[in-house]
């Protein structure tokens, strides 16, 4: 909090938890300003971080600002982003847990720049050796090959992320970053092809152009002219420095020169297949004109074809798709490349801090299908942000016995339903009309959302509007009422598929990069393939249940403007965001029981000046010294409640709050903690004017002799301290040294005080080196690390233990081709059994094969199993024989001469009453009929086996 009252008032409350009134909109909005017009860009609702994007540069993130918030207590410090990410780690590693950082907010309100200061202040407060620092730099380095791919310059945006980002940074347990990994959402393909007036496409694009080497754009076949290249529609602007950032970067991450020739072969040729133009031909299909463009098909080594079955409107479209499939997958792969190098090789458990920087809430004046997706994001987001908020402070006040208010805010599940409900919700209804026979359109989905959900109180067009909503309405358009505000989507849904043709035709790709975007082995599908909402909605379930299993943390970015004007703060703009960031509503969470909490030690600390009983020295307990402290200062039983003194190592709950190390000191009403404080500053200022009066008089040479004693009594003391400290901890390793070597002595005896410790760390040195040497797979189960004496019995329980765990998790992951191929050799199995012990072969079973076999009257198919012995074939049925053929009535052999594996055994019968050919169908054929060939032949019943 700021020093005075005075202060106070000019540069408002550090803490929005201390504003009075705090339901109040416009006090939380004039208490923003007067710090945004004072260049204090953070504040705090709780360890909320609020952040308003100044547009300026501020002195506030160097080396010596990341030094002074290291290790110091959360609200010790004026607010800042580095003490947010200080409190995250140090938490981290005392209570051993994963964490994550949501940053959001609107484009232009400096998420990415906040996700970028909080990894810079890690790759600085880190351990470092240089294992750690190769790790480092790939971290900080993975962020300009990231902009440079998936960022863009828009209206609102210099540098705005056209992709959703969540990272994972994990440390090991002395707190270094060892590894990393990355997920991506949703980036905007569409910008590849298409970009609005006054917007750019990605940033890769304009620095290969303007800041390529002359060799490489003389092999890449570009000119250093954006203008000339139909994507990119728009200035030249990149500089230099940026395109060489990006190479040192991907060198450093590890890309081979290999992969850095592919990679730019590909930009290269989405950039020359923009400028691809058609001609009609006499049948009205689109040929390819003598463009030079499609002699660069070399970039991704393809062979062009001089016409299609398209006409030329969807000859463009499908060349834009493949343009925007190619960027979208190797944008994918980039992603992929960049988390290979980030990638943990120690095994062992680390705790991980997440940074999600996430698309914030939009409305523009055209909003399609892309923005349809981000703000169903940012509704999920908020839904998970309201359910942790209530939830973390509900359980600290329950824990410290203190009664919890209520607090009534808008739960926004019921637009999430809307939009993801299984069989009535939007993304399901797309889904459903995309698979119906007949051609899908716009309209027809619009006209299937209006018959299911057209009651929706959330949910309105232009046929289920009013009058007055009908003027707004396009008929073509539907609005959704977020919690956030209203949204007019255009219902273009249906437009985000790729011709089929697209997949197998860059499979014929020689560029390894396209190769291993189109695989192979990638299904071909004659049903219409996945919508690209359900594959978002999909991967944003995965990202709630990440974010579900870690604690959270929160950085609300705000713009103060749309012009991007430093100084300048718009009232009606930052309402609207405060609105739809739930910055209210979590503030009324928070107030709802008691403003302001610290810890006893820090509270009387700061305050015991202002009661005689605790200064200037207090040998009591903290919470005891607290409580006179608060009793002479006048407190009301209802302005303040002490919590729970015996928590102390025992309780903590979600970092949203403060951690609970000796029990809480809870103050209701700011105004109360204002005047200690101000009582506080007025005693300071006293104690001070005292001590000057003290010493007015004296002389100089007096001071000067009093300075140098008094420096050497503190010098003195200082020593003897430290001599104390050092014999202290001499003692204590000779002690444990002592008491090791006698823990040993006495191993074999029975426990009691002296080898008590030596055995627990025998058992847990042990348990440790078994966890990283236990067997793999089943067959491995004779590898067991052999126990001490004293740990025998339960490594053998542990053993079996184990043994059973694998087995189980073996069956477990059986699938069900392998239950059905077991059951087949079981089935086998016994049929060779019961053939073995008859009196039927007199020689064991030479092969063995599942067949079906075909009636004669009716073709009907029935499962059997062929075996071949020396004497005979037999067709057997679950053990039960149902046709022996001699091999002296077996007159030849017959198969299909199609690919449909069918296999006719001839037979001589001369009695009607027997059965005669056998109709047969095999998955082996060639292995039965070369293993039927060489029993037959050694028998010399046919020479050949024969074959149609």
């Amino acid at each position: 909090m700021e020093a005075s009252l005075t202060a106070r008032d000019r540069v408002g409350i550090q803490d929005f938890v201390l504003l009075d009134p705090h339901t109040s909109e416009s006090a939380f909005l004039d208490n923003l300003r007067k710090r945004f017009h004072e260049n204090l860009i953070y504040t705090y609702i709780g360890t909320l971080l609020v952040s308003v994007n100044p547009y300026k540069e501020l002195d506030i993130y160097s080396k010596k600002q990341m030094d002074t918030y290291m290790g110091v207590n959360f609200f010790e410090l004026p607010p800042h982003i580095y003490a947010l990410a200080d409190n995250v780690f140090r938490t981290m590693q005392s209570e051993f847990n994963n964490h994550f950082i949501l940053i959001s907010g609107e484009s232009g309100a400096g998420k990415t720049e906040a996700s970028k200061k909080i990894l810079q202040f890690y790759a600085v407060s880190c351990p470092s050796t240089k294992l750690l620092n190769n790790v480092r730099d790939r971290l900080l380095l993975s962020n300009p090959v990231l902009e440079a791919f998936g960022n863009a310059k828009t209206l609102k945006n210099d540098n705005s992320s056209r992709f959703g980002k969540y990272m994972d940074i994990q440390f090991d347990h002395q707190g270094g970053a060892v590894g990393g990994h990355i997920l991506s959402y949703l980036l905007e393909k569409s910008r590849v092809v298409h970009q609005n007036h006054g917007e750019r496409n990605f940033h890769i694009f304009y620095q290969l152009v303007e800041g390529g080497e002359e060799d490489l754009l003389r092999w890449l076949g570009l000119e250093r002219n954006c203008k000339n290249y139909r994507y990119l529609v728009q200035v030249r602007w990149i500089k230099t420095l940026d395109w060489k950032t990006v190479r040192k970067a991907l060198s450093v991450i590890e890309f081979s020169e290999s992969d850095t020739e592919h990679l730019f072969g590909i930009i290269a040729s989405v950039l020359h297949l923009g400028n691809i133009k058609f001609d009609v031909d006499a049948r009205g299909y689109a040929t390819l004109n003598n463009n030079q463009e499609i002699c660069w098909g070399f970039l991704i080594r393809l062979k062009p074809k001089q016409r299609s079955p398209f006409s030329v409107d969807h000859a463009v479209y499908a060349r834009d798709a493949l343009a925007k499939a190619i960027y979208g997958r190797t944008f994918n792969w980039l992603v992929n490349k960049i988390n290979e190098s980030l990638a943990n090789k120690d095994s062992s458990r680390k705790t991980v801090i997440g940074l999600l920087d996430i698309y914030g809430f939009e409305v523009f004046s055209v909003n399609s299908f892309e923005q349809f997706c981000i703000n169903y994001c940012n509704e999920k987001l908020q839904q998970l942000f309201i359910e942790l908020t209530l939830k973390s402070e509900q359980e600290e006040y329950e824990m410290e016995g203190i009664e919890w208010e209520p607090v009534p805010y808008f739960n926004n599940k019921i637009i999430c339903d809307l939009v993801e409900e299984k069989f009535r919700g939007i993304i399901s209804l797309l889904d459903e009309e995309c698979l119906r026979p007949g051609e899908a359109t716009d309209i027809t989905f619009l006209e299937k959302m209006e018959e299911k959900i057209g009651g929706h109180p959330h949910f309105v067009t232009h046929k289920l509007g009013d009058q007055k909503t009908r003027k707004t309405l396009d008929r073509g358009d539907f609005r959704l009422l977020h919690y956030a505000g209203e949204v007019t989507y255009c219902s273009d849904l249906l437009d985000y598929y790729s011709f089929p043709v697209i997949f197998k035709v860059m499979r014929q790709s020689k560029n390894a990069i396209i190769k291993h975007c189109f695989p192979s082995t990638e299904p071909d599908s004659k049903r219409r393939p996945e919508t690209v909402v359900t594959q978002f909605k999909s991967s944003l379930v995965g990202l709630t249940e990440i974010l579900m299993s870690k604690e959270p943390w929160y950085v609300r970015c705000i713009k103060p403007n749309e012009a991007k004007q430093p100084g300048h703060f718009n009232d009606v703009l930052v309402r609207h965001q405060v609105k739809y960031l739930g910055l209210m509503e979590h503030l009324r969470v928070r107030r709802a029981g008691f403003a302001y909490r610290r810890k006893y030690e820090i509270f009387l600390q700061r305050y015991k000046p202002l009661c005689p009983d605790t200064w200037p020295n207090w040998k009591g307990t903290a919470a005891e010294g607290v409580q006179l402290l608060i009793k002479h200062l006048g407190y009301k039983p209802d302005e303040y409640k002490m919590g729970s003194a015996d928590l102390s190592e025992k309780i903590y709950f979600f970092p949203l709050f403060v951690l609970l190390c000796q029990g809480l000191n809870f103050i209701r009403h700011p105004r109360t903690l204002f005047a200690t404080e101000d009582a506080f500053q007025v005693c300071k200022h006293k104690l001070a004017t005292r001590i000057q009066a003290k010493y007015k008089g004296f002389r100089v040479k007096e001071d000067y002799l009093k300075q140098r004693e008094a420096a050497t009594k503190i010098e003195n003391c200082w020593r003897g301290l430290m001599a104390r400290k050092e014999r202290e901890k001499r003692a204590w390793a000779v002690k444990v040294i002592k008491k090791f070597i006698k823990g040993f002595m006495t191993r074999n005896e029975p426990a009691c005080i002296d080898n008590s410790e030596y055995l627990a760390y025998v058992r847990q040195n042990y348990l440790t080196r078994l966890k990283e040497n236990l067997p793999k797979t089943v067959l491995e189960k004779d590898s067991w690390l052999t126990p001490p004496p004293i740990m025998q019995e339960v490594a053998q329980l542990l053993k079996k233990i184990y043994i059973r765990h694998m087995v189980r998790k073996y069956v477990r992951g059986i699938t069900p081709q392998r239950k059905a191929q077991v059951k087949s050799m079981f089935t086998c199995h016994l049929c060779l059994l019961f053939l073995f012990f008859s009196d039927l072969c007199v020689r064991p079973p030479q092969y063995s094969v599942p067949v079906v076999k075909y009636d004669r009257n009716g073709f009907r198919p029935r499962l059997r199993q062929l075996i071949f012995t020396q004497q005979a074939a037999y067709l057997v049925e679950e053990a039960k024989i149902k046709q022996r053929i001699d091999y002296s009535s077996l007159r030849g052999v017959s198969v299909s001469n199609l690919s449909d594996n069918f296999l006719i055994l001839h037979v001589t019968c001369d009695d009607i009453n027997k059965k005669g050919d056998l109709v047969l169908q095999c998955d082996y054929l060639f292995e039965a009929l070369t293993k039927l060939s060489i029993i037959v032949n050694n028998q010399n019943c046919i020479k050949v086996v024969q074959g149609r």
